[in-house]
Formats: C-alpha cells, sequence, structure tokens
C-alpha cells in the first residue's frame, strides 16, 4: 500500500461544470462560474471584493501593486514561509524584512514585528500558517500606530478563521490559494481579498492588463483603454468551474479534514507525553481548516530517520520550508530583524503527515507506522 502525502479531492461534479462552461463559449475569465466563485467568497470571508486570481503568487503580486510598494521600501514578513510571500515584493524592488516565528504556531511573532520596523517599513504581510491565525488584533494595532499596510498570506487560511474572523478578510487585503496542495482546489488558482473598498476599482485595473476593461463591461465607460500598470491575472471559465463544484462542498470538505486531523491529535497526544514528539498547537480563539498536520521531533537527525523509516513503509511524510533568510535569494534581496533561533530550530525538526480525504480508510494503519517510526 502506498500512501501519499497528498491526494488531490474531487467533489463529482468539476467535469460537469467544466463541460457547461465549454457549452456557453465563454472560456476566459470573468464568465458566469468566476463571479459565482466571487460572490461565494465576499459571503464567506465578508470581504468587499473577492477577485479570482490564476495563483495565490498572482494575488501577492497584485496587492504589492496596490500597497505601492516600489524600490527601496521595507516588507516585514517571517522567513518560515514560501518563496511567493517575498517574491511578490521583491517584483517590486522591495526589501523582505524577516523576522522570527512564534515557537507554539510558527506564525510570525507580532512580539517582535516594532523592532523591525523603519521609516523605509510600507507593509506587514502576516502568514496564517497551517490554517492557524496570526495575532491580528496586535498586528493591525501596530500596523495603524505606524500607518502601514497589512497583507495576510492567508493561502492556507481558505475556511479558517480568528476570532470569528475569516482569515484574509482582517488586514487591508488578503491571498488565498486555491491549488491542488490546498483544502479547496481548482489545480492552480487563487484570489485576492480586497478588504479597504477605497482600493477596489485600482485592483480590477491592475488585474485586467491595466485596461479599464471592468468598467467597460459594467457601461460605467464607453470604451476601454490602458489606464494604470498591470498584468494578466484572471483564471480562465475552466478553472472557475472546476473551484465552483468545490465551494459547494466546502463545509463537508473542511469537516472531514477536521475529523482527520482530530484523530491525528488524540492519538498522537501519548507520543508527545513520552517527549518524542511535539503536536501543533491552536491558540483559543483561531478556527482552524485543518490544512496540514504536522510533528516537531527532538532534532534534524530524528526526522530524517523518521522520514526514511515511513518511505520504507509506502508512507510519505515530507518536511516544509527552506527559511527564506538562509535561502541564497533571500541572503541577496532581504534582511533579518534580530535572531531567527526559532525559525532555523522549527524548520529543521518539523515533518507533515499525509492528509487527504480517503485516508481515514488507512489511517490507523498510518499511525501505527508513526508509532513505530518514532521509537
Amino acid at each position: 500500500m502506498k500512501i501519499p502525502f497528498n491526494k488531490p479531492y474531487m467533489t463529482g461534479k468539476e467535469l460537469w461544470y467544466i463541460a457547461q462552461a465549454h457549452a456557453k463559449g465563454h472560456l476566459a475569465g470573468d464568465g458566469e462560474f468566476t463571479q459565482s466563485c466571487s460572490r461565494w467568497l465576499e459571503a464567506r470571508t465578508g470581504s468587499h471584493k473577492a477577485l479570482l486570481t490564476h495563483s495565490c503568487t498572482g494575488a501577492l503580486e497584485m496587492a504589492a501593486m496596490l500597497a505601492g510598494v516600489g524600490p527601496g521600501d521595507e516588507v516585514i514578513m517571517p522567513s518560515y514561509t514560501f518563496v511567493s510571500t517575498a517574491n511578490a515584493f521583491v517584483l517590486r524592488g522591495a526589501v523582505p524584512v524577516f523576522v522570527d516565528i512564534r515557537p507554539d504556531t510558527l506564525n510570525i511573532d507580532e512580539s517582535k514585528i516594532e523592532a523591525a520596523i523603519t521609516p523605509r517599513t510600507k507593509v506587514i504581510v502576516p502568514v496564517h500558517y497551517a490554517g492557524v491565525g496570526c495575532e491580528m488584533n496586535t498586528i493591525m494595532e501596530i500596523a495603524q500606530r505606524h500607518h502601514l499596510l497589512v497583507i495576510e498570506d492567508a493561502a492556507q487560511g481558505v475556511m479558517a478563521s480568528y476570532q470569528g474572523r475569516a482569515l484574509g478578510s482582517i488586514g487591508h487585503m488578503g491571498a488565498l490559494s486555491f491549488h491542488e496542495t490546498k483544502n479547496i482546489i481548482s489545480g492552480e488558482g487563487g484570489a485576492l481579498l480586497i478588504n479597504d473598498p477605497q482600493m477596489i476599482e485600482r485592483a480590477e485595473i491592475i488585474r485586467e492588463k491595466g485596461t479599464n476593461r471592468s468598467q467597460f463591461f459594467r457601461g460605467q465607460v464607453d470604451k476601454y483603454t490602458w489606464t494604470d500598470m498591470g498584468s494578466s491575472y484572471l483564471p480562465s471559465e475552466l478553472i472557475s468551474a472546476f473551484l465552483l463544484a468545490q465551494t459547494e462542498e466546502a463545509d463537508a470538505i473542511t469537516q472531514r479534514r477536521l475529523m482527520i486531523w482530530n484523530t491525528y491529535h488524540r492519538f498522537l497526544q501519548q507520543a508527545e507525553q513520552a517527549g518524542l514528539a511535539r503536536r501543533p498547537v491552536v491558540p483559543h480563539g483561531c478556527g482552524h481548516n485543518a490544512h496540514m498536520y504536522y510533528l516537531l521531533l527532538p532534532s534534524l537527525e530524528r526526522r530524517t530517520a523518521f522520514i526514511a523509516r515511513l518511505r520504507t513503509e509506502g508512507i510519505n511524510t515530507v518536511f516544509h520550508y527552506v527559511p527564506l533568510h538562509s535561502a541564497p535569494y533571500g541572503l541577496r534581496t532581504g534582511r533579518t530583524s534580530g535572531d531567527m533561533l526559532v525559525t532555523s530550530d522549527l524548520s529543521d525538526r518539523l515533518v507533515r503527515l499525509p492528509l487527504w480525504l480517503g485516508l481515514e480508510e488507512y489511517q490507523a494503519m498510518v499511525i501505527q507506522q508513526i508509532f513505530r517510526a518514532l521509537d
């Protein structure tokens, strides 16, 4: 039996909706399926505007343009994140300023953000690791005091919340991902949530290659033209049709993932009590979405042996990010604020366990092999 780390889930309606999109004769972006997905996101998150994009990377790039980030500006973010978090701003000439993470949630340590702020700071980018919300109240207070924008990287945060508010809907903007490794998927895909109404008009222009095409189709202008910078960030209707089928089952998908997550958490408590591994921490007030289940092992050597042992049993487990502050391009383009001791330590010890719909049938066997690998 081979147990993959991830297995994309299909609800059964995806191909039917794609066929409908084809029958309607509209395959490019912003057709009926794209609009339906946008309305669903706005209703579920409470954001003023949800703009579907071809990727979360694209949504972050749009956010960087909307923030007016340029050469020499500084953007505060964790080092323990995917490269897109930094790339979106490096492309604008900005400097990523890496801040250490919290040892409990692996989110940016909000107590270290203020020390990283300089006169060149323009944006704070909290990353909601594993679908567990950062301390957004504190982060928003810091941003308000220093007149900074907050762009949430909520790539892992669809269907998750912080104190009752959807992740991605709390900062000035938020970026979501529907990559096949996420909970709600479309193969590739993402969305930009606009929480400041004043940004909506320009966001539509940037998304449409710098043209006011959206206004033209709404009848607000009699022709459209090039009015600003921008690029092609729209997903096709085929992608949106696939995504709509997923959104219709979003609650059921989330509940099944939570059941798998809770099963891991319950049975691995014994391993934590024995000092063999540490389980994830979800603070009070954070409604997580079971995006991932990970363990923190005692050392890099133990993690390496753990992954190798499970591989021999056909179970694929993986580590996660190489911290950006230690990556070749991170060293060239960014800087750190303070030490990065927690980031460097935990990134060496974290291992992600398989979590996908359908794993329920095999999870007891997987957990049994995990205990053997931990001994």
